[in-house]
């Protein structure tokens, strides 16, 4: 077994709970963690064998642009469902969605969730 990482994927959405962060939008950093085995990959040197995380990637851009979500965990939850459905290789993932200066009446860097899920919690 193993983890792939991929670290402060950024992306600009419409997510959040009130209607001014839907019409304006904000800055959100997601990162992403999988685990599975990657022995397969380690021995042959080729891709055809590695959990594809270029796949990964595009799948969470994908999630980030879809359907506006109100709350952070609903966004956490569709990566996983989405991650899940597409890449069967993965054992488990914990996704980490992070909103950047959200709108709280004050100076705050960012908010956000940390969810895991394992291939048998499906």
């Amino acid at each position: 077994m193993g983890k792939i990482i991929i670290e402060e994927m950024e992306f600009y959405a419409f997510h959040g709970h009130y209607q001014e962060e839907q019409i304006v939008g904000n800055r959100f950093l997601v990162d992403l963690e999988m685990e599975a085995d990657l022995s397969a990959a380690a021995d042959s040197d080729n891709l055809d064998d590695a959990v594809n995380y270029q796949q990964a990637y595009q799948i969470i851009k994908n999630e980030m642009r879809r359907t506006k979500s109100n709350l952070l965990e609903n966004i956490g939850k569709r990566i996983l469902d989405a991650l899940f459905t597409e890449m069967h290789d993965i054992k488990k993932a914990t996704i980490r969605v992070r909103k950047l200066n959200p709108p709280m009446g004050g100076p705050i860097k960012s908010v956000g969730i940390k969810m895991s899920r394992k291939q048998k919690d499906l």
